[in-house]
């Protein structure tokens, strides 16, 4: 692989960033001609995946070059549509890849299954015939998905929980199961309906539902970073203002839903672009931080910040469950997921879970920065303009006259986009 520089990949032209990309060696031929000619999800494969196709969708596809993780420098695609996203994690990952990067911890890698037990009638003798046939349980579960055993994973454990809600009682059967490189929706509930009828036998009781969790809180992955404060300002004192700004910042999100809302917003600006990009499932990934945000009772940010003044330093800090996937559901059907993984260099499922736990880190840090410092609209707000100069129709030819112009402007809107285009054209600007 030619190592190559990224410095100045914005600035590029499309042509101009595609051979760089080409020039790189992270892209096998197929891939490479795959992204050189832009295919798309095929209408024909698009109809087989789900109901009542009529076209598919694009979003933009992009690059976030040399974000180091764990010692390894990745490049990493984005899907999204949001201005200054990209803009915004390159310009921190730059900055954070200086001073050593981000480190990431693998909690664990299995998937969690319920079976909801209502009608039982002794909870405590149910529960205890359960718990006695828990490995003929384990070797039932097995037995009815015999390849992911194969390939080393499985059922690993359970255990039972008795929940109260209004006027009902459930026992509830929770099912640890090792997905491998799966993210294991299909496997884990073919597991869970297998055991039904054995555990309605031990317990006496009826299945409500056999189902996997997509809190997977056996899933945890946590990403750090610790950065020199000279990073926030070259002046000293304002170094150290900012530092314990960020801190303010971090403790308003774990105190405040309102903030903590748009903070963890924020960190999944990169996290979904890069679960998008590699075709996994973005709501799962959300649905499971989003309800562990609130494992201690409140909604809260999901990073925190801290400052070590010792060292002058910040500290960084998420913590997430990510059962993201390498094989199985829809990946591999987009021909640019298949472009994606080439990219980040064919992580596996941990690799690849610890690198959208770091991304996100780094969203969250280039944000915060911007907060406590210029504004969060100082950036936004000059990719949001091209936006409305493109929506205004501008060419690609016509946007280095209409934007210097446009930044002029003390307030901008498509009307005055539309406006000062029609200028142009009229050669009323030169």
């Amino acid at each position: 692989m030619t190592k190559l520089n990224w410095a100045g990949f914005s600035k590029k032209t499309l042509p101009e960033r595609l051979e760089h990309i080409s020039r790189s060696g992270l892209l096998s031929t197929a891939t490479d001609r795959l992204l050189k000619e832009n295919q798309q999800l095929p209408l024909e494969t698009a109809n087989q995946m789900v109901e009542n196709v009529l076209a598919t969708f694009s979003l933009p596809f992009a690059l976030v070059p040399d974000v180091l993780v764990d010692g390894k420098v990745y490049q990493v695609p984005f899907v999204t549509e949001e201005p200054s996203v990209v803009a915004a994690c390159s310009y921190a990952s730059k900055l954070m890849k200086r001073y050593g990067g981000l480190t990431t911890t693998v909690h664990g890698r299995q998937m969690i299954g319920q079976i909801a037990l209502s009608g039982v009638s002794d909870m405590e003798k149910a529960s205890k015939a359960i718990l006695d046939q828990q490995a003929k349980l384990l070797a039932l579960a097995n037995q009815s998905y015999p390849s992911i055993v194969k390939r080393g994973g499985g059922a690993v454990s359970c255990r039972l929980e008795p929940l109260a809600a209004e006027d009902n009682h459930f026992l509830v059967f929770y099912l640890s199961v090792d997905t491998q490189e799966a993210m294991g929706a299909n496997m884990v509930n073919t597991m869970m309906e297998a055991l039904v009828p054995e555990l309605e036998r031990l317990s006496g009781g009826q299945s409500v539902m056999a189902i996997l969790s997509n809190y997977a809180t056996e899933s945890l992955v946590t990403a750090s970073c610790r950065l020199p404060i000279r990073i926030l300002s070259r002046d000293k004192k304002e170094a150290k203002r900012l530092a314990e700004k960020l801190v303010l910042a971090s403790q308003l999100a774990q105190a405040d839903p309102f903030r903590a809302s748009t903070h963890n917003k924020g960190i999944f600006n990169g996290i979904d672009a890069l679960v998008l990009a590699t075709g996994n499932d973005w709501r799962a990934i959300e649905a499971g931080c989003h309800a562990y945000a609130s494992k201690d009772g409140g909604y809260k940010g999901l990073s925190t910040w801290t400052f070590d003044s010792q060292q002058n330093e910040i500290i960084g800090q998420l913590t997430l469950p990510m059962p993201i996937a390498t094989k199985g559901g829809s990946i591999g059907l987009n021909p640019m997921v298949q472009v994606a993984f080439d990219l980040l260099g064919q992580p596996n499922a941990k690799e690849l879970a610890s690198l959208i736990v770091a991304i996100g880190l780094t969203q969250n840090f280039a944000a915060l920065k911007a907060l406590i410092s210029t504004g969060i609209q100082s950036g936004h707000m000059k990719l949001q303009t091209k936006s409305l100069a493109l929506q205004a129709g501008a060419t690609e030819s016509e946007l280095p006259l209409l934007l210097p112009l446009l930044s002029k402007e003390k307030h901008v809107n498509l009307d005055k986009v539309q406006s000062i285009l029609e200028k142009i054209r009229a050669n009323k600007y030169s």
